[in-house]
C-alpha cells in the first residue's frame, strides 16, 4: 500500500514538472519571436525607405546633371548631327558638279548639234511637304527635311541630264543628217526684205487692240507677194494646203525634218510641193502671198521643236556674220501683219 501511494506521487511530480518545462518553453517562444518580428520589420521598412530616397536622389540628379547613359545618347545624336551635315556638304558639291555638266550641256553639246535646250515639264517642281509629312515631329525635322530636299532636287537634276545624255548619244550618231536637217538658212532671201521689216517673235504678245494675250509663235517677213520661199533644211512635207483658211494660216507648208523639228510657213500664194516629198534645204517649195489671216504680203515662218515653238532669229546666226546678227536684233520690230 505504501509503495504504491510513493509511485503514484513520484509520476504525479513528474508530469507535473513536464507540464512546467512545457509551459516555460512555449513563454520563452514567445517572448523571443516579439523581437525578431519587430526587428525585421524595421530592416524591411529601412530598405524600402532607402530604395524611396535613392530613386528620389536619382531623378534629381538626372534632372540637373547628366547620367553616362545620357552623355551617350547624346554624343550619338551629336555625331548623327555631323554626318548629317557633312552629308548635306557632299551633296552641294555634287549638284554644283552637275550644274557644271548641265551648263557645258546647254552652252557646248547642244550648241554643236545645234539643237534647243532639253525641258521635261514639271521637272523642277519640288515634291508636296505630305512625302516629308512623317519627320515632322522629329527633333531633327528641319535638318532631315532640308537633306531630303537636297537629294530630290538633285535625283531630278540627275534626271534631267540622263534624259538629256541619251539625246545627244542620238544626235551624234546621225550628226551629219542632223547638220543638214536643222533649220540653219533663211526662208525668204534677205534682199527681197522691205527695209528689214520683221515682225518678232511673242508668244505672250499683249495686242493692243483686242487688249488681250495674242500668241504669235513665228516671226513674219516683209516682202513682195510671189517672193521665193525656201525650205530652212532637209525635211518631209508633213503638209501643204494649197486652198483655205486653215485657222488663219491661209495657204501653208509644213515641214517635219525629224530630230524633234518642223517649220511652218504660211500666208502663201503658191505651194510648190505635195505631203510626202522630200526636199533639200535651199528648194524653193512656195511663194509668199497674202491669205488666211493676214494684212499685206508676208511670210509667217516658225520653228517647232518637239511640239514648242521657239524663234527662228536663234537659227539664222549661222548663216550671218556677228554684226548683221547684232543689226537684224536692233532692226526687229512688233509688226503686225495679221488681222485679229
Amino acid at each position: 500500500m505504501g509503495k504504491k501511494a510513493h509511485r503514484f506521487g513520484t509520476d504525479a511530480i513528474r508530469a507535473g514538472a513536464e507540464e512546467l518545462s512545457h509551459e516555460a518553453q512555449a513563454l520563452t517562444h514567445d517572448v523571443m519571436s516579439v523581437p525578431f518580428q519587430l526587428k525585421t520589420y524595421r530592416l524591411i521598412r529601412k530598405i524600402i525607405l532607402g530604395f524611396i530616397l535613392v530613386s528620389i536622389a536619382n531623378v534629381i540628379f538626372s534632372y540637373f546633371f547628366y547620367t553616362p547613359k545620357m552623355y551617350g545618347i547624346l554624343s550619338e545624336n551629336r555625331e548623327t548631327v555631323i554626318k548629317y551635315r557633312i552629308l548635306q556638304d557632299r551633296i552641294r558639291a555634287a549638284q554644283q558638279q552637275l550644274d557644271e555638266i548641265r551648263f557645258r550641256d546647254n552652252y557646248v553639246y547642244r550648241s554643236l548639234f545645234a539643237t534647243d535646250t532639253l525641258s521635261i515639264p514639271g521637272v523642277w517642281n519640288p515634291y508636296p511637304d505630305a512625302k516629308y509629312a512623317p519627320l515632322a515631329d522629329d527633333q531633327y525635322a528641319p535638318l532631315m527635311v532640308g537633306t531630303w530636299q537636297q537629294l530630290d532636287a538633285l535625283a531630278r537634276t540627275l534626271y534631267l541630264e540622263s534624259v538629256s545624255m541619251d539625246e545627244l548619244q542620238a544626235l551624234s550618231k546621225n550628226k551629219e543628217q542632223l547638220s543638214a536637217a536643222v533649220p540653219a538658212i533663211w526662208p525668204i532671201d534677205r534682199k527681197a526684205l522691205h527695209n528689214n521689216h520683221i515682225g518678232a517673235f511673242n508668244p505672250r504678245r499683249y495686242h493692243p487692240i483686242l487688249h488681250r494675250i495674242v500668241s504669235h509663235t513665228g516671226v513674219d517677213f516683209g516682202c513682195d507677194r510671189g517672193t521665193p520661199v525656201y525650205a530652212t533644211g532637209d525635211a518631209t512635207v508633213e503638209l501643204a494646203e494649197p486652198t483655205g483658211y486653215n485657222g488663219g494660216y491661209g495657204h501653208q507648208v509644213l515641214l517635219d525634218h525629224e530630230f524633234g523639228y518642223k517649220t511652218r510657213y504660211a500666208h502663201l500664194s503658191d505651194i510648190l510641193v505635195k505631203p510626202g516629198e522630200k526636199v533639200k534645204r535651199g528648194q524653193v517649195i512656195a511663194r509668199t502671198g497674202n491669205t488666211g489671216r493676214s494684212s499685206g504680203p508676208h511670210l509667217h515662218y516658225e520653228v517647232i521643236h518637239k511640239g514648242v515653238p521657239v524663234n527662228p532669229i536663234n537659227y539664222f546666226n549661222r548663216d550671218m556674220t556677228a554684226e548683221e546678227y547684232e543689226r537684224l536684233m536692233e532692226n526687229l520690230r512688233d509688226t503686225n501683219f495679221e488681222k485679229y
